[in-house]
């Protein structure tokens, strides 16, 4: 592999704290106490952690108002129906979780604002799996009720945009403006854990030139933790995902600029390679001799006669990027993600606020 970046000159490297739009002051931050990772307190499985517990008084004492569907696979329309009209005790079950949840979620944040890298932040945007749910709704804003009680000014909310989108449309900010110059969108990749997700981004730039009005025009999902591919086999079926896309977008008169904007779980080196915290992944993702960006080029040089640049950046970061165009208020920002773990990345705006 000769071309170890996968990029073009004038576009920031794959990991750049300096992007278009925002300086990223930190992300992927593991902060760790005597119970281990500060993050895991307020993720996915941890709010599954807090609903088991509340549910074993009730079969040692009887019936599960919830019935027996473990915790981990309760959907989150199920919780949200509980919540909304279920059983009084299931109903309490599904508010007690979420009480809970919030104030763990809000001792997560309160640590992150002691951090160097989050000191000031005025706003954090919440994304992840959990926000899709009225029942993640719920535990954030009743975390950003305690945060105010306890006399931190902080502004929370739920990212803009669905977060199987957010993950999409945050590709946009990895690239300049000069990039879409004549060309209607991007192809953007998240990769997770469990799924693996490819879209076709329209920028809309015509509609408002600060991309508040993009969107994924059309977009493929595999979900490769049921089928435990390779390494090899999961960037082969990832490259079939992206010619797809790449004919679908023709067939429909999307012209495509020249990029391919990645998010991918972990510390992302500017050569493009991994670090670390990729090990849900399939396969070794953080090996040296693995390099993404180039086995896609490899595969896909041109799109639409143009020489192909890509640009890998963590998860949560791109998944925070999706939110810039909501950020013209503030100085700075973060998001936090509520997935299998809990991603972050905290952002500068480079503009200075705008007037209100």
């Amino acid at each position: 592999m000769n071309d170890q970046t996968g990029i073009s000159p004038g576009l920031a490297p794959h990991g750049a704290a300096n992007l278009p739009s925002v300086v990223l002051d930190s992300y992927n931050l593991e902060v760790k106490d005597e119970e281990g990772f500060v993050g895991d307190r307020a993720s996915n499985k941890a709010f599954r952690g807090l609903l088991e517990e509340l549910r074993k008084p009730h079969r040692k004492n009887g019936a599960d108002p919830l019935g027996d569907e473990p915790s981990l696979e309760i959907s989150k329309k199920k919780l949200d129906k509980l919540l909304a009209n279920g059983d009084l005790e299931a109903a309490g079950i599904v508010l007690g979780t979420i009480e809970k949840f919030a104030n763990e979620l809000a001792f997560v944040i309160r640590r992150f604002m002691k951090l160097k890298g989050w000191k000031d932040t005025e706003r954090i945007a919440i994304g992840g799996g959990l926000r899709d749910s009225r029942v993640g709704e719920l535990a954030i804003g009743r975390a950003a009720v305690m945060l105010k009680e306890q006399d931190h000014a902080i502004d929370l909310r739920p990212i803009h945009y669905h977060p199987d989108e957010a993950g999409l449309i945050g590709a946009i900010h990895l690239a300049p403006a000069w990039m879409f110059s004549g060309h209607d969108g991007i192809i953007a990749v998240d990769i997770g854990g469990t799924n693996i997700r490819s879209g076709v981004v329209c920028t809309n730039l015509k509609k408002a030139q600060d991309a508040s009005q993009a969107e994924v025009a059309f977009f493929d999902l595999w979900r490769h933790r049921d089928d435990k591919p390779t390494r090899e086999e999961a960037v082969e079926r990832l490259i079939e995902m992206l010619e797809d896309l790449i004919a679908k977008a023709k067939k429909n008169d999307i012209q495509l600029a020249p990029f391919i904007g990645i998010g991918c779980p972990g510390l992302i080196n500017d050569d493009g390679t991994i670090e670390r915290g990729s090990q849900n992944l399939p396969g070794n993702w953080a090996s040296s001799k693995f390099h993404l960006p180039t086995l896609l080029k490899e595969a896909i040089p041109k799109i639409e006669g143009y020489e192909t640049a890509i640009v890998l950046h963590n998860d949560a970061v791109v998944q925070g990027l999706s939110e810039v165009p909501f950020m013209h208020d503030v100085t700075s920002w973060g998001v936090l993600t509520m997935g299998t773990g809990l991603g972050n990345a905290r952002f500068t705006n480079r503009q200075k606020p705008a007037k209100t």
